[in-house]
C-alpha cells in the first residue's frame, strides 16, 4: 500500500519569502483564501494580476466564493448583440460580437457588447491583512526572518515571522463544510498590531475583481456585538454578510466606509469570518462548501445576533472547531482516491511529475470542486471577469471520477439543470431540439457577446463525457436518475445540429473549432477533425444512455454518429478541419485529440494519427499553445502506445507548461493560474496509469518508471 500520509508530506509547500507569482490558498472548492507571506493578505500589491483591458492591476490575494457575484446597473438583452448566419437549416441567429477580441485586449463596438460581456463578474468578497492598531499599513520590508508552510494533510497554512522585529506565528484554515476562514494570531506585539477587514466595488475588468475607486456606490454596515461583529454588505442588487467572531480582548472597530479595525489586548487572538450569500434581512440559503468537497457536516442553524434583531446573522464556530474540521476531512480526502507514487522511479524527472500530480489534486479540490463550473482562474483570480468556459469544464473536472472522487464533479455538473431551459431556447433559436451548451457564462448561463465563444462546438458533447464517467465511477442506476435528461437533451442537438452532405454528417458552417485561430473564417469554417471523432463518440454514447434508461434507440443518432465526414488528410496527416486555411500551427494542435481525450472511433486511423503527432511535435508554435494542450497531446502518445513521448509531453519545459511552487500552472502575466492544466494532468496521469477499457496496464510510463497507483479508473 502506498503511504499517503508520507506522499502528501513530501509535498507540502514551504515559502520563505514573497513569490509574487506563487502565493497560498486554502479553501473548500466553494470559498477560497489566498494569502501572502503573512498568512493573511497584507501585501495585494506585491501579487499583482495584470489587466488585458488596460486598467489597474488585480492581485492574486483574492476571498471568493462560488456564490460571490456582481452585476453593474445594465438592462441589455443578447438580442441587442446578435447576427444572422446562413446554416444548412436556414438563416441562424448567433450571439456574435462586432468590436475586436484578442489575446492582447478586447475593444466592444456597443454598450451592449461591453455589459453583457462584463456582467456578471465573481466579485472579491474582502480583504483581511495585518495593519498598526492605528490603522496604519505595513510594508513588506517590514517582514523578515519567514517560514510558511501549507501542510497538505490538515489543510493549514502556518506562518511564522518577524514583523518589525516581533515574532508572529500564524495559522490559517478554511472550514471544509462551511464558508468559513479562521485565523490564530500569536505575537507579543498584537496588542499594538490590528486586523483590517476591506471591502471593494466590483470591478468589470477582464482580471481584476475589485474596484476601490466608487466608495460610495456600495455599503458596508457593521453590527457590532460582544465577541465579534456582522458587515452588511450590498452592492447595487447582490447582498452578503461577514460575521466575525474574535478572541484575545479584540474589538472591531469602523475606520472607514468600507474599513474595519480589529484591535487585540492579549498576545494570542483568534479571528474567524463567515462568509454568507444573500440579504441578511432575509433566511439566508443552506449550502455549503462540505457537499462540493464531499465530506458534509452538519451546518449549524443560523439564529439573530443577540445585539441585532431582526437580522439574520451566521455565528462562526471558533477556531479550535474550524482547524479540527480541516483536519478530519483532509486526511479523509488523502486517504481515499486515487493516488500515484512515482518515488521508485529511475528517472529524475520523477519527483517534479509527483509534485506537480500531488499539488494538482489539492488545487482542483479548492477551486474547481464548487456547485457551478470555474474559472479557469478559479477562486483565486478573476480571468475573463470570473466566468466560466464550459469547453475547458471537462479539463477542470474529468479527472475528479478516474481518481475515486465522484462527488466532486457532480457538485458542477448537476448546475447544468439549473440553466436547461435557458440552453434549450438556444437550440430552439438555431432550428434544433435537445440543449445548446453555452461557451462562456456566468452562473445565470447566459453566454456573452463573442465572434469565437457563440460558434465552439466542442464544448457540446462535454456533458455526456463528463456523465458517462460519473457512471461508470459512482453506478448507472444513480447516474440515469441525476443525469438522463441531461445526456438526452445534449445528444438531441448534437444530431440534429450535424448536417449531411456528400461525405456524410457534418459540422458548420457556422463554426469555430477548438483551436480558436479560425475565428475570422467562422462563416465558412467545417469539419474539424477533433469535433467529428467527437460527436461520433458521444452519440454512440448517449445511444448506449437511452437503451439503459427503458428507451428505444434514436435511428437518427445512431445514422449520424455511424456516417459522420471522416476528417480531412493532408500530406498523410490530419489537417485541423475541412475548409481553408485547413491546417494554422499555433494555439491547440486540436486535431490529435480526435484519439486521445477522445476514445477510439471508426473515423480515425491510428497510423495517420501518429503521423499527425510527429508532425506536431516538430512544427508546431509551442508559444501559442495552452496548459492542458500538453497533457491532451499525452493522451494522444498514450492511445498511440508511445509511453516515452507520452512523459516528454507531459514534463515538456515550455513557457505555457511551467508549474510554479504553489503547484499552479502559470501561463502569462495576465492569467497567471491556469487549472485546465491541472486537471488535464490528472485526467494524463489516470489514462497514462490505468489505460483504457481493454488496453494494456500502465501504457503511458516507459519501463524506466516505477509507478505505484490506488484507487483510479481507466477511461472509456
Amino acid at each position: 500500500m502506498i503511504d499517503r500520509h508520507a506522499l502528501a508530506a513530501r509535498h507540502a509547500v514551504e515559502v520563505t519569502r514573497i513569490l509574487p507569482e506563487s502565493p497560498l490558498s486554502v479553501g473548500n472548492g466553494e470559498l477560497c483564501f489566498t494569502a501572502d507571506l503573512t498568512g493573511l493578505q497584507t501585501f495585494p500589491g506585491s501579487y499583482p494580476v495584470e489587466d488585458r483591458t488596460g486598467t489597474a492591476p488585480g492581485t492574486l490575494l483574492a476571498t471568493m466564493a462560488s456564490w460571490g457575484w456582481h452585476s453593474m446597473p445594465g438592462s441589455y438583452r443578447l438580442a441587442d448583440t446578435t447576427r444572422v448566419y446562413g446554416t444548412a437549416r436556414g438563416p441562424v441567429p448567433y450571439v456574435d460580437m462586432r468590436g475586436d477580441l484578442s489575446g492582447d485586449g478586447e475593444d466592444p463596438a456597443s454598450a451592449a457588447e461591453s455589459w453583457l460581456r462584463a456582467n456578471p463578474h465573481r466579485l472579491d468578497l474582502g480583504r483581511i491583512g495585518l495593519a498598526s492598531a492605528g490603522g496604519a499599513p505595513f510594508t513588506p520590508g517590514d517582514v523578515s526572518g519567514a517560514r510558511q508552510r501549507l501542510d497538505l494533510w490538515t489543510g493549514t497554512l502556518t506562518s511564522r515571522y518577524l514583523l518589525r522585529g516581533a515574532p508572529f506565528h500564524v495559522v490559517t484554515v478554511c472550514h471544509p463544510g462551511r464558508d468559513v476562514i479562521s485565523v490564530r494570531l500569536e505575537s507579543p506585539a498584537l496588542g499594538e498590531t490590528g486586523v483590517r477587514l476591506a471591502f471593494p466595488y466590483g470591478s468589470e475588468a477582464w482580471g481584476n475583481a475589485a474596484d476601490w475607486t466608487r466608495p460610495g456606490e456600495h455599503t458596508s454596515r457593521l453590527l457590532a456585538r460582544a465577541g465579534g461583529g456582522t458587515v452588511l454588505r450590498r452592492l447595487d442588487g447582490t447582498a452578503y454578510q461577514v460575521s466575525v467572531r474574535m478572541t484575545g480582548g479584540g474589538e472591531v472597530s469602523a475606520a472607514g466606509a468600507h474599513e474595519f479595525l480589529i484591535t487585540f489586548r492579549e498576545p494570542v487572538a483568534e479571528l474567524t469570518f463567515a462568509f454568507l450569500p444573500g440579504d441578511a434581512e432575509a433566511e439566508p440559503p443552506g449550502r455549503t462548501g462540505a457537499e462540493a468537497l464531499g465530506h458534509a457536516e452538519a451546518e449549524p442553524p443560523i439564529h439573530l445576533g443577540a445585539e441585532s434583531p431582526g437580522y439574520a446573522v451566521a455565528e462562526p464556530p471558533g477556531h479550535d472547531e474550524v482547524a479540527g474540521a480541516a483536519a478530519r476531512h483532509w486526511p479523509r480526502f488523502w486517504s481515499t482516491g486515487g493516488a500515484v507514487d512515482l518515488s521508485g522511479s529511475r528517472d529524475e524527472r520523477a519527483p517534479e511529475l509527483e509534485r506537480r500530480i500531488v499539488l494538482s489534486q489539492y488545487l482542483t479540490a479548492i477551486h474547481c470542486a464548487g456547485s457551478s463550473p470555474p474559472a479557469e482562474t478559479g477562486l483565486i483570480a478573476n480571468s475573463w471577469r470570473g466566468r466560466f468556459h464550459l469547453e475547458m469544464h471537462w479539463w477542470h473536472a474529468a479527472h475528479f471520477p478516474l481518481w475515486g472522487r465522484s462527488e466532486l464533479l457532480e457538485r458542477s455538473l448537476s448546475w447544468y439543470a439549473a440553466i436547461l431551459p435557458r440552453a434549450r431556447e438556444t437550440a430552439r433559436a438555431q432550428g434544433c431540439p435537445g440543449a445548446r451548451w453555452p461557451k462562456q457564462t456566468g452562473p445565470d448561463g447566459r453566454e456573452s457577446p463573442s465572434p469565437i465563444g457563440p460558434f465552439l462546438v466542442w464544448q457540446q458533447p462535454h456533458p455526456i463525457y463528463l456523465a458517462e464517467l460519473v457512471r461508470r465511477a459512482a453506478g448507472t442506476r444513480r447516474a440515469l436518475s441525476l443525469y438522463g435528461d441531461l445526456v438526452l437533451d445534449t445528444a438531441a442537438f448534437m444530431a440534429a445540429f450535424a448536417v449531411k452532405g456528400p461525405q456524410g454528417y457534418g459540422l458548420g458552417p457556422p463554426l469555430v473549432p477548438a483551436q480558436e485561430s479560425y475565428a475570422d473564417v467562422r462563416a465558412e469554417a467545417a469539419n474539424p477533425t477533433f469535433e467529428l471523432a467527437y460527436w461520433s463518440w458521444a452519440l454512440r454514447v448517449a445511444q448506449r444512455w437511452r437503451l439503459l434508461l427503458g428507451l428505444p434507440p434514436e435511428p437518427r443518432w445512431a445514422e449520424v454518429a455511424e456516417g459522420m465526414a471522416r476528417p480531412l488528410v493532408r500530406d498523410g496527416v490530419y489537417a485541423a478541419m475541412d475548409a481553408p486555411p485547413y491546417t494554422v500551427r499555433d494555439d491547440h494542435p486540436s486535431m490529435l485529440y480526435a484519439l486521445g481525450v477522445v476514445p477510439p472511433t471508426h473515423l480515425v486511423d491510428n497510423a495517420t494519427m501518429r503521423r499527425t503527432l510527429d508532425d506536431v511535435l516538430t512544427r508546431w508554435n509551442w508559444e501559442s499553445t495552452w496548459g492542458w494542450d500538453y497533457p491532451a497531446i499525452a493522451m494522444t502518445a498514450t492511445r498511440l502506445g508511445e509511453p516515452d513521448l507520452a512523459v516528454e509531453a507531459l514534463l515538456r519545459p515550455e513557457t505555457k507548461n511551467t508549474y510554479l511552487p504553489n503547484g499552479h500552472n502559470r501561463q502569462s502575466a495576465t492569467l497567471p493560474v491556469y487549472l485546465p492544466g491541472n486537471g488535464g494532468l490528472l485526467t494524463a496521469v489516470a489514462l497514462m496509469v490505468k489505460g483504457w477499457d481493454g488496453g494494456p496496464p500502465s501504457p503511458g510510463f516507459p519501463g524506466t518508471w516505477t509507478v505505484r497507483h490506488e484507487g483510479l479508473s481507466p477511461l472509456p
